[in-house]
């Protein structure tokens, strides 16, 4: 149907991920052509791991273009992130009220305060979609974010209850933060740009050297106190998707940039709900009939595309570009989720 293909990561697509990396450069996804072969790696092994019960995998996806083999996006999931070993940190967003009887005023002053946590959670990160492709009509971004529920749905016992997206913040057109230089670069003598790349491999510097007190942000310039738990101009979409699908802004930030943490359980996140499976009954051709991602159970390698579903009494009738890409054979067992549209799930953060 769309001729696009969601599906894991191989060695053979580096050149490709460097290229998209180089839109985002984030910690998740480092525009280093070293750091991703490791990463590919790591995820070629996440993948052929057949534990039910492992949790430490780290799945990268790409979106290919089936006609010429192009890698348009990536995305990834985290299986576990903050351990005894390396805790998660961010800062808490608070509120603090004090009350003048002589001046007769309430004040209420926002603080951070530096927080780190051993309890693992799973994350969501890496997601990159190439800007020429932004807006498609076939939702590749939303594509792009969902084929990370649609892997959780295939393997609930291999992820966290708890799952958590960080977001990019609005940054400077030369891609530093305020916030960073409002606060990070004085405790740490560090461009923004290399603390984000040191904290790849060592975190050490953020628990020595970070403020362990309550900061009160009305210290700080208007413009940096914008930028506290904002959500980019190129991230509203993903903003948006993710509250569809459940996700809440968590009160927690980046220590870095001040970019949102957003959180869900599990079993609170809409798609995964919305996820179920059926017999491969056949094709349809019907113009109209929904669309869901959809991916064979038990394949490997994992592959996924959109495409047209429709349900019977003897299980799901596709389109037939969507069987073709995926190889489907009657009776196949199949694994459908939908893209929830924002606008019909839209609540307010």
């Amino acid at each position: 149907m769309s001729g696009y293909l969601y599906r894991e990561a191989r060695p053979d697509d580096l050149d490709g991920v460097v290229r998209l990396a180089a839109h985002l450069d984030s910690l998740n996804l480092p525009a280093d052509t070293a750091a991703i072969a490791a990463m590919i790696d790591a995820s070629v092994s996440s993948f052929e791991r057949n534990d039910p019960d492992d949790r430490t995998g780290r799945f990268l996806f790409v979106l290919e273009r089936t006609s010429d083999g192009m890698l348009l996006g990536t995305s990834m999931i985290v299986a576990s992130h903050g351990t005894t070993d390396d805790p998660h940190h961010a800062f808490r967003v608070d509120v603090e009220e004090r009350y003048s009887e002589s001046l007769g005023e309430l004040f209420a002053h926002q603080t951070l305060t530096l927080v780190q946590s051993y309890r693992p959670h799973t994350e969501l990160g890496a997601l990159v979609l190439h800007p020429d492709f932004r807006g498609h009509p076939d939702r590749l971004g939303q594509g792009l974010s969902f084929v990370r529920f649609l892997f959780m749905a295939l393997h609930p016992d291999r992820f966290h209850e708890r799952v958590e997206a960080e977001l990019l913040p609005p940054l400077e057109a030369d891609g530093s933060s305020l916030l960073w230089e409002w606060l990070g670069r004085p405790f740490t003598r560090l461009s923004y740009r290399d603390a984000d790349r040191l904290s790849r491999g060592n975190r050490e510097f953020i628990r020595s050297l970070f403020p362990r007190t309550p900061i009160h942000t009305s210290l700080a310039p208007a413009e940096v106190q914008a930028v506290i738990g904002a959500v980019g101009a190129q991230t509203l979409g993903v903003a948006r998707m993710l509250r569809a699908a459940g996700f809440r802004f968590n009160l927690h930030i980046d220590p870095f940039d001040g970019g949102p943490h957003f959180e869900a359980q599990r079993a609170d996140i809409l798609p995964l709900q919305q996820a179920h499976t059926r017999s491969f009954a056949g094709l349809t051709s019907a113009a109209d009939a929904p669309k869901r991602l959809i991916t064979r159970v038990g394949e490997r390698p994992f592959r996924a595309a959109l495409g047209a579903w429709v349900e019977t009494a003897d299980g799901a009738l596709v389109d037939a570009d969507t069987a073709i890409e995926l190889g489907l054979q009657q009776g196949d067992l199949l694994l459908g989720l939908p893209l929830t549209s924002p606008r019909q799930h839209e609540n307010p953060r």
